[in-house]
């Protein structure tokens, strides 16, 4: 199961689902159009993309 968690607190989030598909939702990057990355979390299946998300103002880390 995929795990975020915060590198400034500590605070983590584990077990994210696509409501569609009940997939687990996996990590991922798009790249904008000025070459700059953001981080994502889509459904396996092609059902959709997040944002990741934040804590302390920043994206949180994924281990998978």
């Amino acid at each position: 199961m995929i795990q975020y968690s915060c590198a400034s607190c500590g605070m983590g989030v584990v077990g994210m689902k696509c409501a569609n598909c009940n997939c687990d939702m996996v990590p991922d990057t798009i790249t904008k159009a000025d070459g700059t990355t953001v981080s994502v979390t889509k459904c396996p299946e092609g059902c959709g993309k997040i944002k990741s998300p934040m804590c302390c103002g920043t994206d949180m880390t994924c281990a998978i």
